[in-house]
């Protein structure tokens, strides 16, 4: 186990990191390499209404319920963030956040704009990565070479990647995904290097904060 990891389950802070990409940007692959690489990471597995696709499975890709069942709990306010894309509902359950905290980890989503918007509305301290596709043609390749989606819903996709990408201000670090490693060793840094930035700060302000606390057992 690595010294930073080490740091994180002593102090048991938890760091949120939001990562947004257009479809078809390579953001699983990426996020998938930075989940073998990096200890004590625990990834949000989202609640959607939309059916399982290829060899999804309840509770691996995706928590998969039933629409009456999103709109109840988002009535119950259990979502830390929720959309409608495409005409389904996809939604972070608070839970996710309380199972990272519980195994002093740091917790990973996968989400899009509106998300990662409404997420730092909630924990304003949360990480925003988005990563970008070099260009709207190499965009249009990839999307074409997964071999998923119908002409109509790669045009979709392509017009709603340009509106995601204009709301590139809104996060706190850009990824240009161009080719896999390097983009992978470049999300690995990002991730290292705001938990090494929070660890040195706990262990800067922990020993102040026990002075405070032995001033008052003493008065």
């Amino acid at each position: 186990m690595s010294k930073t990891a080490t740091l994180n389950r002593a102090t048991g802070i938890t760091t949120v990191f939001i990562i947004s990409a257009p479809s078809g940007s390579g953001k699983s692959t990426l996020v998938c390499e930075l989940m073998k690489r990096i200890p004590d990471l625990y990834f949000s597995v989202s609640y959607t209404t939309r059916p399982p696709r290829g060899q999804e499975t309840d509770g691996n890709e995706y928590h998969f319920i039933s629409r009456a069942e999103f709109e109840r709990r988002l009535a119950n306010d259990e979502f830390l963030e929720s959309a409608e894309v495409f005409g389904n509902y996809y939604g972070t359950h608070r839970s996710e956040l309380d199972r990272a905290r519980a195994a002093r980890a740091d917790l990973v989503l996968d989400i899009d704009v509106q998300g990662a918007r409404q997420l730092k509305g909630r924990i304003s301290e949360a990480v925003s990565i988005f990563i970008l596709p070099p260009s709207r043609q190499v965009l249009e390749e990839r999307l074409r070479a997964r071999s998923q989606d119908s002409e109509t819903v790669i045009e979709r996709r392509l017009k709603e990647a340009a509106e995601e990408i204009r709301n590139y201000s809104q996060y706190d670090y850009l990824l240009v995904n161009r080719e896999v490693q390097a983009s992978t060793d470049t999300l690995v840094s990002i991730v290292r290097s705001v938990r090494s930035r929070r660890d040195r700060m706990e262990q800067q302000i922990r020993p102040i904060l026990e002075t405070f606390e032995d001033g008052r057992n003493k008065s």
